[in-house]
């Protein structure tokens, strides 16, 4: 099966035919979608500000991911499932469309990127980690996520 015959199979289905043919449907998927990378977009960038010497000082950086971790998942789920929802109401136009593979490239850079480098450095003892690593690591965790959402707009404005 081609990737096209896939996306194609996902239109077809009844969840992509119920979404498009309900009125409501898309909008509320959407909304739940929109929060969802809101609150992600926070709980990165609380603990990216923080790596970078802004931000809350009164915790510690291995505090703050551990904080924010559930808003993380949490979210990130919530974006997933949504995000898929949406996929199977458009998903042959999407597969046409440039800005679709954009979002879903930084989507799985950054989704990687946060648990194979951002976790182990917030987790770290700071004064092991270079000041210059951790800012390395901080501004690419933003702009991945950036991607994400500017890959989205991009989707939805064009």
């Amino acid at each position: 099966m081609s990737v096209l015959s896939f996306f194609t199979w996902c239109e077809n289905s009844s969840l992509g035919e119920a979404i498009r043919a309900s009125r409501w449907l898309f909008p509320a998927i959407e909304s739940f979608h929109l929060l969802a990378l809101a609150v992600i977009g926070g709980a990165v960038l609380v603990v990216n500000l923080r790596l970078l010497g802004w931000g809350i000082y009164r915790q510690p950086v291995a505090q703050l991911w551990r904080d924010t971790r559930p808003w993380l998942m949490g979210s990130l789920t919530t974006m997933l499932v949504s995000g898929l929802m949406l996929f199977t109401s458009e998903a042959t136009k999407l597969y046409y469309h440039e800005a679709f593979w954009v979002k879903m490239t930084s989507l799985l850079l950054a989704t990687l990127f946060t648990f194979t480098v951002l976790r182990p450095i917030a987790l770290a003892d700071q004064a092991r980690v270079r000041p210059v690593w951790r800012k390395a690591v901080a501004l690419i965790s933003i702009l991945l996520w950036s991607g994400v959402g500017m890959g989205g707009r991009w989707i939805g404005f064009s």
